[in-house]
Formats: C-alpha cells, sequence, structure tokens
C-alpha cells in the first residue's frame, strides 16, 4: 500500500466522481475502507444519479444517461470492480454488456412532428456549415475558447437535422462554447455515422441509480468507507508555502485536522445544485441560490486564482437551465401508442424528438422495469425541454410555468395523441424538475476556467466532477465524473498503474473518411 497505513482520505462530495473516488482508492491504492470519508450534504448519495420514486407515487428521474463502448473507459473500469447484486460471480461491468447484447438501440423514429415519423438521416446542411463542422474538428482549441456555437455556423446550421439531432442528444445550445461542441465531434466521430438511429448507444438495464449507485454503496460500506450524510463541508484551510498547496483542515458539522500524508479530494460545482421539483398539479419553483458545492469552490478560489472560475459557469443566468419530467403510467396505453408510431419495441428506440417544438422536447422509453421496485403493469418513461422559457405550441405557457399535467398534454400534442390524451393523462403521473445549472459546463469559458484534477503545486488535494479540466475529454457524461478521480488517485498516490486512454478517432484515417461523408449527406 502507499505511504503508511493510517494514511487517510476525505470526498466532498458524494456523487459518481466521490463514489468512484472511494472505490479507487481502495481498489487502485490499497487503502482501508476505514479510512475514507465521503461527505454529502444530500441525506443519500448519488448525487445527479439520484432516481427515485414508487409506482403509486410516481417517479422521478432529473437526467437520463446513454453510454458509448469506446468513450466510456473509466466507467466500465468502475463497474468491472463491483459486484453484481444479481448473479454470484460477475461484475456490474458484465451485467451491462450481456444487457445490452440483449437489447439493441435501433431508432426508426428519430425525429416526429405532428404526430407522424419524418426522416432523419438526411443532415440538411448547407456548403459553408459543412465546411465548418470538419474546420472545427481539426483546428486548435485555442481558436474557439470564449466562441459561441451560434457565432460559428449559419444561421440555416439551427434549422438543420442535423443541429437538432445533435443539440438534443447531447444538450448544446446555440449560445454554449464552441470549443465543448469541439471536443464531443473529437470523441464522437465514429458515431457520426449513427445520429439519426443512434445504433452507437448503450443502456444501463435499470435507472443509473438503481444500476450502479446503489451497488457500489453496498460495495463501499461493505468495505468499511464512512458515508457521512446531511453533512456540508464549508470551508477548506490551507498551508501555501513556496507555491505549494496543502489543505490542513476541513470545517463541517465538525472541524476536521488533515494530518500529514491525508488527502482531500474536492467535488467542484454541481449541475443539478438547486433544482427544485414539481407535480402534476403544480410547476417546480426556481429556488434561491444556495450553491454549497460552488460557494466551496469559490471560497478555495480566493486562496488560489489559479484553481479555476466558478462564476463562469454558475452566474450565466437563464443560459445554463432545462426542465425535464418522468412520466409514470398504470396502464400500457402510452406504450403502446408509442410502439405502433415509432416501430420500435421499449428500449430500442433512443431519444424521440418533436421537430417543431417550442420547448424543444424529446422523450424517452427505457426497458421496462426501469426501477427495481416498478410493479408489474407500471410504466416509466423520461423527457426533457431544451429550450424551457418560451410558450408552448398547445399549452400556451412557458414549460416552466407548466404542472406535470399541462407537460403531458403538450407531449401528447406533438405525437399526435390528442384523441387519446384524456385516457393518458388518468393513467399518469408526471413529474417535473426544473435545474438552474444543468447544462453550466457549457458555458462560454477561458482554458483557465477548470482547474486541473490535481493542481499545480497541490500536496493532498484534487478537484474532481464536471468542473476539471481534463484534456480532451468531454463533459456532461458519467465519465467526465469517473476519470477524474482516477486521475486524482493515480496522482495523490503516485501510482503507476495506467488510466485507459481517451479514446480519439479522430486520428483514424477511415473514421474521418466516414464522417465526412455523414456531413455530405
Amino acid at each position: 500500500m502507499p505511504g503508511d497505513a493510517n494514511k487517510k482520505a476525505y470526498i466532498i462530495g458524494g456523487g459518481i466522481a466521490g463514489l468512484a473516488t472511494a472505490v479507487f482508492l481502495i481498489t487502485d491504492g490499497g487503502m482501508k475502507g476505514e479510512n475514507i470519508f465521503i461527505y454529502d450534504q444530500n441525506p443519500e448519495s448519488g448525487g445527479s444519479l439520484d432516481e427515485q420514486g414508487n409506482p403509486q407515487s410516481g417517479y422521478l428521474c432529473r437526467g437520463y444517461r446513454l453510454f458509448e463502448r469506446t468513450i466510456y473507459s473509466t466507467t466500465f473500469d468502475l463497474l468491472s470492480k463491483i459486484p453484481s447484486p444479481d448473479n454470484s460471480g460477475r461484475t456490474l461491468e458484465d451485467d451491462f454488456f450481456e444487457f445490452n447484447k440483449k437489447v439493441k438501440v435501433n431508432s426508426r423514429a428519430r425525429l416526429i412532428k405532428e404526430g407522424k415519423v419524418i426522416e432523419a438521416h438526411h443532415l440538411g446542411l448547407n456548403w459553408g456549415d459543412r465546411f465548418k463542422l470538419i474546420k472545427l474538428l481539426f483546428y486548435s482549441e485555442n481558436f474557439y475558447y470564449n466562441k459561441k456555437v451560434e457565432d460559428y455556423f449559419s444561421s440555416d446550421f439551427f434549422k438543420s437535422n442535423f443541429w437538432l439531432e445533435w443539440a438534443t442528444t447531447f444538450s448544446f445550445e446555440p449560445w454554449h462554447g464552441l470549443v465543448e461542441m469541439k471536443r464531443y465531434l473529437g470523441r464522437f466521430i465514429h458515431d457520426a455515422p449513427y445520429f439519426d438511429t443512434m445504433s452507437c448507444t448503450l443502456n444501463s438495464p435499470y435507472s443509473e441509480h438503481d444500476f450502479m449507485i446503489l451497488p457500489i454503496l453496498t460495495w463501499l460500506r461493505n468495505m468499511g468507507v464512512n458515508l457521512i450524510q446531511n453533512n456540508t463541508v464549508t470551508d477548506l484551510e490551507f498551508l501555501a508555502i513556496k507555491g505549494q498547496k496543502e489543505v490542513i483542515s476541513l470545517l463541517a458539522k465538525d472541524k476536521v485536522e488533515i494530518k500529514k500524508n491525508d488527502l482531500v479530494f474536492l467535488t467542484s460545482g454541481s449541475i443539478t445544485e438547486d433544482s427544485s421539483v414539481g407535480s402534476m398539479n403544480k410547476a417546480p419553483i426556481l429556488k434561491e441560490q444556495e450553491i454549497s458545492l460552488w460557494n466551496m469552490w469559490r471560497d478555495v478560489v480566493k486562496d488560489f486564482s489559479d484553481l479555476g472560475n466558478p462564476d463562469s459557469f454558475c452566474l450565466a443566468k437563464g443560459k445554463t437551465q432545462w426542465e425535464s419530467f418522468t412520466l409514470t403510467f398504470s396502464n400500457s396505453v402510452f406504450f403502446d401508442l408509442m410502439e405502433n408510431l415509432t416501430k420500435n419495441k421499449v428500449g430500442t428506440g433512443g431519444p424521440h424528438t418533436f421537430k417543431g417544438s417550442n420547448w424543444l422536447l424529446s422523450i424517452i422509453l427505457p426497458h421496462q422495469p426501469f426501477f427495481r421496485n416498478q410493479s408489474v403493469g407500471t410504466f416509466v418513461c423520461w423527457g426533457y425541454g431544451l429550450v424551457s422559457n418560451q410558450e408552448g405550441n398547445y399549452v400556451k405557457k412557458k414549460m416552466t410555468e407548466c404542472s406535470g399535467e399541462e407537460i403531458l398534454k403538450e407531449v401528447c400534442f406533438h405525437l399526435g395523441f390528442v384523441e387519446q390524451m384524456p385516457e393518458i393523462i388518468k393513467s399518469a403521473i408526471c413529474i417535473p424538475v426544473l435545474m438552474p445549472y444543468i447544462t453550466s459546463q457549457f458555458s462560454l469559458r477561458k482554458r483557465t476556467d477548470r482547474p486541473e484534477v490535481v493542481p499545480r503545486g497541490s500536496v493532498n488535494f484534487a478537484c474532481i466532477g464536471q468542473y476539471v479540466e481534463i484534456s480532451d475529454e468531454i463533459t456532461f457524461t458519467v465519465e467526465q465524473s469517473v476519470r477524474s478521480a482516477k486521475i486524482a488517485v493515480k496522482k495523490l498516490l503516485k501510482l503507476k498503474n495506467k488510466i485507459p486512454p481517451i479514446y480519439q478517432g479522430k486520428y483514424n484515417p477511415w473514421y474521418v473518411i466516414r464522417a465526412i461523408l455523414t456531413v455530405l449527406r
């Protein structure tokens, strides 16, 4: 084991980045679980992967994650270390790939308009924007920092099928940072031909909370890890000598002295901080800013200006939010109608986007059951509106002002289910959730606005999560969080183990040619 047997690790934030850090400290670093402490401001760990609910009162998912075979390499490394709760002698990674052998995504209805499936294969790009896409892929990132997507492409670009499919797959807005789009192009270039069918994507067998978080928590508890819930870390005290950064104490409900050789991992920022939940009869109400994880990052930056700039991400008011909703049905009527419309069996369709929707709505029907406690005869699906501050096409209100029932009416309208709407509503519970920072990681930024995972001069301190700088990596993914954890553990413990490389298909001539042909179609 690296270092001494009494080395302790303090992890701030109980999301997937913090949990992965604890797993890697044990499996890669040989640390004792009893010497690892995870501080979580919430009553339950899981961070943004916190799906919850029951058939009676409805389910809630703030987000839905799609996976990919080559890009999520450190995520699969994490899953390979956790035993399957269902199959003795197997791991979560085994269960994941076994499931995806049986349930394969191949969308026949990527785009829907006015209740009809429309052609999504032809991308509808003009020659100028085609050239700019190819140029964006190969030019240096330095050309694109602090530039918006909308300042680069023509106005026609945002009317194309390419943009509609791209934006609703990855949650991009025209005002987001161009450098983030460049990174996504580089990471997904090998998947370019499949954006209309989504056949390159993989799904977890259950909700990410049920499939990943609960087994990880069980394993961590069995290893003796200290999960400290409802306990917010409000301050870190540093000792700065000759350019070095060393945490010497943290303040939560009690002050904790950080001894020599102990380690501290900070989750900087949160995409789901200050989320507000509505109901079938009530719209979610935007909360006053609490942003405790953001404030922690702010406090650290006061001491060290080279640890990024959280204000670049959390102060872009109105530019970083969207609203999601989870639909729970007590019968199969809605799902039967969807299978008839899309010609996809449930779980194989990927996201269905409504072209012409003022809210830019998309919905996904995952394989059922989506939750482990989901009863027979109950069906759950998820959706979101990328533009939540405009008036709906059917419901003449902003999405942010709508109850769950009103959002469901808008969904039924775009699907052409108006005649069946009363029956559908009678069987449904729709729970909306408004997230003010959900796309904040795509905000305009400079190269230095995100801290390095292990900042320069750090002795015992690392940053993890969605807001750290990892060259060539894409944010807003489980992979970013898990990779940040892997890097942090390796560097602070000075391990020799290799981190799975970031796959870059743009260096494969065949994938480049395929991508260019896709852009031309």
